[in-house]
């Protein structure tokens, strides 16, 4: 037993053993999938990077090869074009077949034929453009000629070294290992990636930040480790590993993107990491978006009943032919069809052959043509929005982009709006209005009076431009002006201008392509009181300097004042560009000419070189702690002791340094290339916010001169400039909601951070308030003014800073670098490495930015709610500040009623939706009470606004009480969502998509923006001043807000309506013609004959019908684009579905049978009991189908215009001519029976003439006659009158809706004239079939008048 025992435990172990090794080869094996390792090319012979993509791109789909099966097989995924091609193959069965094999393909090889040359010139057009990129030329390093030699983009390879020139774009990612320029930096421009025109800085990595000489790519022996190939453009994570076994982190800061522009730098080069379709630019490539419209989703119901009627119709065929058959017993008819074995069928086999043959003969009722005339409109209706030059915005050059080609018609049946606020509701022009510092308010009433100016200007160039360009008087001007008060109660009007115009273009042309730059943005008027304390505080430290007094003596309140300034001046990542020479950057690294030198400079002197080959042994053990200016990416500790070594650095500097300052004078006339003489600095945000801050510190005389990767350098008044070495940079990020920069003072020697970001977080990082009543008292007083700013509408931002001792932040130091050096889970890392630096923080102070209303925003929601549109504001401002905004652009009524949720807990957030529930329910039991009973509009909401913060967002989108909050939210006007996340944005689109299942539009303009807008229905991004990333995630692309209700009202309106009408008349035009064949059947026995020549059943839909409604469902307009506009409320017929409903393709099918009775019928008894023989009788009545057709088309038609009729004469024209020639060139084409010289005989026959008057005129009786009575009606209805008198705007939802119940009236009128006209038609003469038909027929002439609001609206 011992020993069985041990032998088990021996195999126990062994099975332990084998199963850690396999899970340590699963785990490394799972490592190298995630990562990627990069060699240089240069390391061996053959290629070390084998497996990884090549630079050549190829974004086309086909080959010469590949173009037909592959084409097909595209094309075959579409279910209609499976079936044509199946009916087209049976046709080929000779026991079934209807037609000449032949003949019955050519529908079908046309259609395949028009979409196949359309993908094959689209393929041929991406051809050339990749011919063109791939043959672009760049300098690669040759290891066999020890050179950089030209080579073709598509011959890069991943490992290559390239050397990159100024103004020359990058042919792949690539990482920066050597720049020209002396502080190792490279400027790249990405505006063909995110549409940022600023200038980006990129560094070289961080072990060749110091080579004294030029860098050769054959003595580079390190490996590369970074992540895999991803389409995320603002993430890089990685480490590169030197010979010496020492790894430096790698972030984005020193990686340069494929399509990216080289500027201000005149030679760099670096190391392909990603080439190809691998590059990120690549992978974010993905072309115009593909959506499927709700239209298109009805229709394919639709198309799915007419497959059901042929089948009803083909089965009732074929049941009635085997029973005709059946009747005949043993002695079968001397036409019947034997088998191929020359055999008579049995009824049952010849019901079934000639099922086959009639789902041939009846295939037209599936619209074959249907599909590809849809993609021709959509694509007229895409290129005529393009041209509305309503939509062209002249300040920014910028127009309408449609991205996604197949969804104009949703645009027409909006539901629900869900809008980001700054960017897109806002112009994002930050402007400085006022702060407070050390718990003190400055209020700035003179900057105040400055931007009141700016409004005044617009609106007297209104009022210019409507009096035809006259000047007004400049004494007008001036005490208008004089008399102008800003106070605090006016704040929200400031919002609802922009500027003027020509403010923006003298912008434009001060700025040079500089964004953030105009004078409204960058002139500050400075508060006369804070500006004295700045210079009092300034000349103060400048005696203390002079004098080597320690910095303890100065006030705290006047220390505060400095910091606040310097905070708000480095505090960002702002690069500093020379006005002289557009978009260059200032250097400002300079030796200081005094005797005696800084603790930064001896600081300076004391650290070893960043070279570290040419570091001795007793330097290679110092801290290195300046080199980093990018966000995460900091400073690297090459010594394991950070804490012994900051130890020894202060013992260093006590023992050669006592004062606490430098005498520097207050008039630096250091060597910089900057001077004043050459004009004011440019500066290069990436923000408006950071460009707000540094402009309004600058008008306090705290300018921002210098910035370079390890320092950053201002200029204060009395000081001089002083160059700050900058340590890190915690750049902003949405979690965080914060930016810190850790410093090294120049004049305390003092390790600081400084802190901006959201009052609410700053708020619970300070120190605890027991720590000093003079902290208390400043944090209660700033939190009363933030309150204050955000009830003016104002976004808030508070400053705080913290001093570190060298020990502390060792510490920190050395968590941050394993932080940035992991490759899993770096993200989190780095936030708790951040969480513990970014705590007990001192505050400041606080600053109020405006952002104004963009032009015509009010105007627009007001327009788009009066639309029956609901509007939600998603943004992730402070709670008052987006309250106030969304009074000013009338999102909020002051009348409504405000339900607010804040919660803290689950519980709270519980109790808060069910006492609004209540009352939103108290409301809807007394509006219900108040309303008509016919009242349905679907903008029956309550008058209550709901308010919503991020946290409690948060609680109501828990899968157990998102229910609760939707019911609450669905009942409101308006819902204001405040401090809510990306994802909490796309969290409450998707909410109400998927449970009211109703149509939604998200809009924005930021990266933020671009997960609700990709979670939409229909995405709409704004090209404005944050990028492109939201215009490339949308659908839809627009320069300003205010274009929305063009596009929604007017464009979306008439593209739903073209389209619907069109898809229900294509689908009536195609069951009438198979009805005039399905009723031969009855006379002919059930045998699959028909009496229309096979040419003509073949190109009827494809030739002779299809461009009269190409032009209508193109050019059609309802209703007027002044109207549509005039009165929103008639963009409820879209969100309804009015123009297409389930019950129209019924009715349309119901008039499509009794036109078609008409259509045979007349004929049948115009010809009874004469010697016509069957082709003579069949082509009348194909041309009376034309005609019905056409002049169908043409009573639906609301807008006539040359190309109506063209099309309409051109159809006729055509089928007169096809006719005349194949009928006099086919004299046998159809034994027995021919069409030879047909036409020709009907055109000299007078019956004919006279058949094509009555036919047409009998068959759209009912739907035309209806049509004009109810205008009659309509427009001598008082109801009309009072439409026309709320021309000028509804006031309100009940007028509205008592107008619609006066329309109801009508409609009930209108039913009693149609059921009376019925009975009048049915005593025509034909037989109660035709009467029962006829009756449905005007209950559809009637169904399709419901709208005729519009048309008489058009009467106008």
């Amino acid at each position: 037993m011992t020993r069985e025992s041990r032998d088990t435990e021996i195999t126990k172990a062994a099975g332990a053993g084998a199963t850690a090794a396999v899970r340590g080869r699963k785990k490394r094996k799972n490592k190298e999938n995630k990562t990627r390792t990069v060699r240089a090319n240069t390391l061996l012979n053959d290629h070390p990077n084998p497996h990884y993509a090549n630079n050549k791109i190829k974004t086309t789909k086909y080959t010469l090869l590949s173009f037909l099966p592959k084409n097909l097989f595209e094309q075959f995924h579409r279910f209609a074009n499976v079936y044509f091609v199946f009916i087209a193959l049976l046709n080929f069965v000779p026991v079934v077949n209807a037609f000449q094999p032949e003949l019955a393909l050519a529908p079908v090889v046309f259609i395949l034929s028009v979409t196949a040359i359309k993908d094959l010139w689209e393929d041929y057009r991406r051809h050339r453009s990749d011919t063109e990129i791939n043959h672009m030329d760049c300098l690669v390093y040759s290891s066999m000629e020890r050179r950089y030699v030209e080579k073709y983009w598509k011959e890069v390879q991943v490992g290559d070294f390239i050397r990159l020139r100024c103004n020359e774009i990058l042919p792949a990612d690539v990482l920066l290992l050597s720049s020209s320029d002396p502080d190792r930096l490279c400027h790249i421009e990405t505006a063909t990636l995110d549409g940022e025109t600023n200038l980006k800085q990129r560094q070289v990595v961080r072990s060749f930040l110091d080579l004294d000489c030029e860098f050769d790519p054959f003595k580079y022996h390190s490996v590369i480790e970074c992540e895999k190939p991803n389409n995320d453009l603002n993430r890089f994570r990685g480490y590169i590993v030197h010979r010496s076994g020492r790894r430096d982190v790698l972030c984005k800061e020193n990686l340069l993107l494929r399509g990216c522009t080289i500027r201000n730098t005149e030679e760099a080069v670096g190391i392909v990491i990603y080439a190809g379709h691998e590059t990120k630019a690549m992978l974010n490539n993905n072309g115009p978006r593909y959506k499927r419209s709700k239209l298109e989703r009805q229709m394919n119901v639709d198309v799915f009943w007419c497959v059901i009627i042929l089948l009803v119709i083909c089965s009732f065929a074929a049941v009635g032919h085997g029973l005709w058959m059946f009747q005949y017993g043993d002695k079968r008819p001397v036409f019947d069809v034997l088998s191929p074995q020359g055999t008579n069928l049995s009824p049952i086999m010849s019901a079934i052959y000639l099922f086959l043959t009639l789902i041939i003969v009846f295939q037209v009722l599936i619209p074959i043509s249907l599909f590809v005339s849809i993609e021709i409109v959509k694509i007229c209706q895409v290129y005529l929005i393009h041209q509305d030059m309503d939509l062209y915005d002249e300040e920014t050059d910028s127009h309408l982009q449609c991205r996604a080609l197949n969804i104009t018609e949703d645009l027409g049946q909006m539901q629900y709006i869900f809008s980001d606020k700054t960017g897109t509701l806002t112009e994002n022009k930050m402007v400085f209005r006022r702060c407070t510092v050390a718990g003190v308010e400055y209020s700035h009433d003179a900057n105040a009076r400055r931007l009141a100016m700016y409004q005044e200007m617009d609106s007297e160039e209104e009022e210019c431009m409507s009096h035809g360009g006259t000047l007004p008087r400049r004494e007008s001007v001036t005490s208008h002006q004089s008399a102008r008060v800003v106070l605090r109660s006016q704040s929200t009007k400031s919002h609802r201008r922009t500027g003027s115009r020509a403010e923006a273009k003298r912008a434009s042309i001060l700025s040079k392509h500089t964004a953030f730059s105009s004078p409204m943005e960058k002139d500050i008027t400075p508060d006369p009181q804070l500006l004295y304390k700045v210079n009092e505080c300034s000349s103060q430290m400048d005696f203390m300097r002079f004098h080597s007094q320690p910095m303890s003596q100065l006030s705290s309140d006047l220390s505060d004042i400095i910091d606040f300034f310097i905070a708000l001046t480095i505090c960002n990542t702002v690069v500093v560009s020379s006005p002289n020479q557009p978009r260059h950057k200032v250097r400002m690294r300079f030796e200081l000419k005094s005797p005696v030198k800084t603790i930064e400079d001896f600081i300076k002197r004391f650290t070893p070189s960043r070279l570290t080959s040419g570091s001795n042994s007793s330097s290679s053990s110092s801290l290195i702690t300046n080199r980093s200016s990018n966000k995460g990416c900091s400073s690297l500790l090459s010594s394991p002791s950070a804490e012994s070594t900051l130890t020894k650095l202060h013992e260093e500097q006590s023992s050669h340094l006592e004062p606490t300052f430098s005498p520097v004078p207050p008039c630096y006339d250091g060597k910089a290339s900057w001077n004043l003489e050459e004009g004011e600095l440019r500066y290069e945000a990436e923000s408006p916010d950071e460009a707000a801050l540094v402009y309004a510190a600058r008008a306090y005389k705290c300018s921002l001169v210098g910035r370079l990767p390890d320092q950053v350098t201002v200029e204060l008044p009395h000081l001089g400039k002083l160059s700050f070495e900058l340590l890190h940079t915690l750049g902003f990020d949405s979690t965080r909601k914060r930016m810190s920069v850790v410093v090294k003072h120049p004049l305390t020697d003092q390790i600081t951070v400084y802190t901006k970001g959201a009052d609410s977080v700053i708020m619970d990082l300070l120190k605890p308030l027991d720590t000093g009543k003079r902290q208390k008292k400043i944090i209660c007083r700033t939190q009363n003014y933030l309150n204050l700013y955000a009830a003016d509408g104002l976004r808030t931002l508070c400053i705080a800073k913290k001093i570190l001792s060298k020990e502390e932040y060792a510490c920190w130091l050395q968590c941050h670098l394993e932080a940035e050096t992991a490759i899993q889970g770096r993200e989190e890392l780095l936030f708790q490495s951040a969480l513990r630096l970014e705590t007990n923080l001192q505050l400041l102070g606080a600053t109020g930015v405006e952002d104004r209303l963009q032009d015509g925003v009010p105007e627009t929601v007001a327009a788009l709610r009066r639309a029956g549109l609901q509007i939600w504001v998603l943004t992730g401002d402070k709670q008052e500040t987006a309250v106030n905004i969304a009074y000013a652009c009338k999102l909020l009524d002051p009348e409504e009623e405000m339900l607010t949720l804040n919660a803290d807990s689950q519980v709270s957030h519980v109790s808060l939706v069910c006492k609004s529930l209540g009352l939103s329910k108290k409301k809807q039991i007394n509006s219900s009470s108040s309303l008509s009973s016919h009242n349905t509009s679907p903008f029956l909401v309550h008058r209550l606004g709901l308010v919503i913060d991020g946290r409690t967002l948060a609680y109501a989108l828990d899968k157990t009480l998102e229910d609760k909050f939707l019911e609450v939210a669905r009942s409101c006007r308006s819902v204001l969502c405040c401090r809510s996340t990306p994802l909490q944005k796309s969290m409450v689109v998707k909410l109400v998509r998927n449970k009211l299942k109703v149509m939604t539009l998200a809009i924005g303009d930021g990266a933020n923006d671009v997960s609700m807008i990709q979670v939409a229905d229909v995405g709409v991004g704004i090209s404005g001043q944050e990028g492109m990333q939201a215009v490339m995630a949308s659908d839809f692309a627009l320069p300003r807000f205010r274009y929305l209700q063009k596009l929604l009202l007017v464009h979306g309106h008439w593209c739903y309506s073209r389209l619907a009408n069109m898809i229900l008349y294509f689908f009536y035009k195609n069951a009438m013609f198979v009805a005039l064949l399905f009723w031969y059947q009855f006379y002919c026995g059930f045998s699959g004959s028909a009496m229309i020549d096979q040419w003509y059943l073949i190109f009827f839909n494809l030739m002779f019908s299809a461009f009269p409604q190409l032009v209508t469902g193109t050019l059609d307009k309802d209703v007027s684009a002044e109207t549509l506009q005039r009165l929103p409320q008639l963009y409820v017929n879209g969100q309804n579905s009015e123009e297409y409903k389930p019950y129209m393709f019924w009715m349309n099918m119901i008039d499509a049978f009794y036109q078609s009775l008409v259509c045979f019928f007349i004929p049948y008894f115009a010809y009874a009991d004469s010697d016509v023989d069957l082709f003579t009788w069949g082509t009348p009545i194909t041309t009376l189908a034309l005609f019905t057709i056409l002049l169908h088309l043409g009573i639906e038609t609301k807008t006539w215009t040359w190309m109506n009729w063209l099309s309409i004469i051109f159809s006729i024209t055509l089928f007169f001519t096809v006719a005349l020639c194949y009928n006099a060139s086919c004299p046998t084409c159809f034994s027995p029976s021919n069409p030879y010289w047909t036409m020709q005989r009907q055109l000299q026959e007078p019956l004919f003439y006279l058949l094509c008057l009555i036919t047409p005129v009998t068959a759209l009786l009912p739907r035309y006659m209806p049509f004009r009575v109810l205008t009659r009606i309509i427009l001598q209805h008082r109801g009309l009158r009072g439409v026309r008198a709320s021309a000028t705007g509804v006031q309100n939802v009940d007028i509205y809706n008592s107008q619609r119940a006066k329309f109801s009236e009508v409609k009930l009128k209108l039913g009693f004239f149609c059921l009376c006209s019925s009975f009048t038609l049915n005593n025509i003469g034909t037989n109660s079939h035709r009467g029962g038909v006829g009756t449905h027929t005007h209950t559809h002439a009637h169904t399709d008048s419901v709208h005729i609001r519009a048309r008489a609206w058009r009467l106008e």
